[in-house]
């Protein structure tokens, strides 16, 4: 319904103390507060009291894995997984009556925010070419309109299929297998954006891209690292393991920029103790190295580790190679580099490496912090070296840990949402499909918006998520997708790349998780994966949010069937029917998923293989656990600039925006703000409280780069940094900017200067082309590499 939230304006924007005393406090009535304004008592209690649990269905929120069945809390979440079921789950309703009453002009004056707050999309959606307003379309037609569209391409590589981390296994899997009978292996999803440098560093390190740590580990470990990652705000469940771990007699070492609440301290408001107490102190030592410091940091641990013989030379000489030269290495890492990358002391980084040299156990976690640099594939090597080093890999209590952060990112990979499939997967699926598919490696994100950029793809088709909005160089990416033919977006609320569509535009309104799915065998259920290769069901307690929604099996068979046709004689309708047949096909094609439908049907559902976890065995090309040597590089930012790094609020998942505060950083009432230290506000000549527009100039660019309108917040980061929050931000991100190997967006090192809030500079027009020759207004990062 319309009118259930105003906009807001940044004018309510309230700065005060951050909570940093402690972590989860007030986690419990916000959850409820939050809950039963969007949902009412009843679905509330429907709802959270199935979250997560093993007849229940999973959250939609981040991919932390769940305890044993029989370990699990009456309430086993958190005030952010809270918070995105009640924004699935809500009563309020997107109606036709209601996209007819704005046009597409209107809805996109209006903040990411209020979209979100106009509830839930209740019949499939079309704007035709040259329309001004999104209007019913049925689903047939629907249908048949991209059916028409795709076959009318001269080649399937002028469509892209994206997919987000929300599609369930059987949906990702049907997605896959369409785009490749299709005859494309253009499958960018989320993960090219956030974990894709884990992926490339760990299958060249350890021959697999996932985390080689089950949630038992984490109670084992002697030492827990958390590197860049804030679990606080992205993952709040993981402080109740690390309260745990602590009880346990755990050390966690944390390094991250900011001194985020969820690292100091965690108040588990599910124990009298956590409500009545001071709670537990999370981080024993915290190192708030400097944005893009970590491989020198990593390196000079090694360093130690190496010159106090602190290594287990028998996994080393069992199961590794390239260890020689990586020890040489970092035995001539140069202190003064060291300290000019980092901003740490060698003293810190020396307690560091103690707490690793005195650990036999240590679990390395990390996050978007270490993954979007340029250099992030080899700051994750760089971890992986640490974990080879002391035999961290495939022993209880010691492992490699990415947390991933959408609930089913893992999934998808796993499934075969990847545009550089390996061939081992392609023949599998050829022998149980009768066709060949495409062997060409198709386009990750960037590469996708490139080619509509380029009018290269013509169709973009999205699978869940905000596509323009999670993207880099947000001008860019508008243009691109503007620019092509047809867009499709499986949603089911609306988003802003809604709003700036192909010339025909369809939403397709999906169920969520929190819904029943029936077919026409009966109810269905989906299945899962988390961040520790942990495969669960998942089903929903709700009635759809309208009559007219389809699931997103049905979807994606509806649309291949329209493309397809009987081709290869794959069987749609069966698949959409039942989707036992579904993961019938899965246990054949996807590796370690045999016996599937029995596995999944277990309480608590099965965990994939992982050789180096399992059996100490790598399938890398050596057949070992592979060492790898990188140069450091230091990131020299120019005089009057600053390093900045995008991140989320507390009332933000991803592209979603909950609410307007970030109470564990102090911010109310709006978003526009950078955090800057205080005395560099005071050096670049402004003042706390001072308005400024974020400039960004990419080497080679004819115009800047602008996101206007942020108010300095003095805060806690070390000297020549920023931070500021993301959509808002992603203008300034390159499309070019991006990971070597991955192609991951370099969203954590972007290189500004603030200028005057409304200035020219900022402005459409005088931006381009505006900013002349002067080298002193380039922004791309100078980088040194040191051997």
């Amino acid at each position: 319904m319309d009118g259930h939230s105003d906009d807001y304006s940044e004018a309510d924007l309230e700065v005060g103390t951050p909570e940093d005393h402690a972590v989860g406090a007030t986690a419990v009535a916000v959850s409820l507060k939050r809950s039963l304004e969007r949902m009412g008592p009843s679905r509330t209690a429907r709802t959270l009291l199935k979250l997560n649990q093993a007849e229940g269905f999973d959250c939609t929120s981040c991919a932390w894995p769940d305890p044993d069945p029989g370990h699990r809390s009456v309430a086993e979440f958190c005030e952010n997984g809270a918070k995105a079921i009640a924004e699935e789950a809500t009563t309020r309703r997107a109606t036709p009556e209601f996209f007819a009453r704005h046009s597409v002009a209107e809805l996109d004056e209006r903040s990411e925010y209020w979209l979100g707050q106009q509830g839930r999309i209740t019949h499939p959606m079309v704007r035709r070419p040259g329309g001004t307003h999104y209007e019913p379309i049925g689903w047939d037609a629907a249908f048949r309109l991209i059916g028409d569209e795709l076959n009318a391409l001269d080649d399937p590589g002028a469509a892209t299929f994206y997919t987000s981390g929300r599609a369930s296994n059987e949906a990702a899997f049907v997605y896959q297998l369409f785009a490749r009978a299709f005859g494309t292996n253009n499958l960018p999803d989320c993960s090219n954006m956030c974990h894709e440098s884990t992926s490339i560093a760990l299958q060249e390190s350890i021959g697999i891209g996932k985390a080689s740590v089950t949630l038992p580990d984490l109670l084992e470990a002697d030492v827990i690292v958390i590197a860049g990652q804030n679990p606080g705000t992205n993952h709040p469940r993981m402080l109740t393991q690390l309260e745990h771990a602590k009880k346990n007699g755990a050390t966690i070492l944390t390094i991250n920029p900011l001194r985020e609440a969820g690292l100091m301290r965690f108040k588990n408001p599910q124990t009298p103790k956590g409500v009545l107490g001071r709670g537990t102190d999370i981080s024993d030592l915290h190192l708030p190295v400097r944005v893009n410091g970590d491989l020198a940091l990593f390196q000079a641990i090694g360093s130690l580790l190496v010159e106090w013989d602190a290594l287990d030379h028998e996994f080393i000489d069992r199961h590794t190679s390239g260890f020689e030269a990586w020890r040489d290495h970092v035995s001539r890492v140069d202190h003064d580099v060291v300290a000019r990358a980092t901003g740490l002391s060698w003293d810190e980084i020396t307690r560091a490496a103690t707490l690793l040299r005195n650990s036999r156990k240590t679990v390395y976690c990390w996050a978007m912090g270490l993954t979007q640099h340029r250099n992030g594939v080899a700051t994750i090597k760089e971890v992986v070296n640490l974990a080879l080093a002391q035999g961290n890999m495939g022993r209880a209590g010691g492992g490699l840990f990415p947390v991933r952060g959408h609930s089913n990112v893992q999934g998808d990979r796993t499934m075969g949402i990847w545009e550089r499939v390996p061939d081992s997967f392609l023949d599998a699926l050829q022998a149980e499909f009768a066709f060949d598919p495409p062997r060409e490696h198709g386009f990750d994100t960037v590469d996708s918006i490139r080619a509509m950029r380029d009018r290269t793809v013509k169709v973009f088709v999205g699978l869940g998520g905000n596509f323009l909005q999670a993207a880099p160089d947000t001008d860019v990416t508008t243009a691109a997708l503007t620019g092509t033919r047809l867009t499709v977006q499986v949603s089911t609320k609306i988003n802003r790349s809604h709003l700036h569509g192909g010339r025909t535009a369809l939403i397709l309104p999906t169920l969520g998780r929190t819904e029943r799915d029936v077919q026409e065998s009966g109810p269905q259920f989906v299945s899962v994966e988390d961040s520790t290769c942990s495969v669960h069901s998942s089903r929903g307690p709700l009635p759809p949010a309208s009559p007219h929604l389809r699931s997103e099996v049905a979807i994606v068979t509806g649309i291949a069937e329209a493309t397809l046709g009987d081709r290869y004689g794959i069987d749609w309708a069966a698949m959409r029917g039942d989707y036992r047949r579904i993961r019938d096909h899965i246990s054949r094609v996807v590796t370690g998923c045999e016996s599937y439908e029995v596995n999944v049907r277990r309480p608590g559902g099965f965990v994939l293989p992982h050789p180096p976890r399992d059996s100490r065995t790598f399938k890398t090309p050596s057949g070992r656990g592979e060492f790898e040597v990188s140069p450091i590089e230091v990131l020299e930012v120019p005089d009057g600039h600053l390093l900045l790094q995008t991140l989320r609020s507390h009332d933000q998942f991803n592209t979603t925006i909950y609410g307007l505060s970030d109470r564990y950083r102090g911010i109310e009432g709006g978003r526009r703000v950078v955090f800057c230290h205080r005395e560099d506000i005071a050096a670049l000549g402004w003042s706390e409280g001072d308005h400024v527009d974020l400039i960004t100039r990419w080497e080679g660019d004819e115009h800047t780069r602008c996101a206007p309108g942020f108010r300095l917040v003095a805060y806690d980061v070390p000297r020549g940094t920023a931070a500021a929050y993301y959509p808002e931000t992603n203008p300034l991100v390159p499309l070019d900017a991006t990971a070597l190997k991955s192609n991951q967006p370099a969203s954590k090192s972007v290189v500004v200067r603030l200028g005057v809030a409304g200035s020219e500079e900022c402005d459409p027009q005088g931006a381009q082309g505006a900013v002349g020759d002067d080298d002193s207004h380039k922004t791309s990062p100078e980088v040194s590499h040191v051997s």
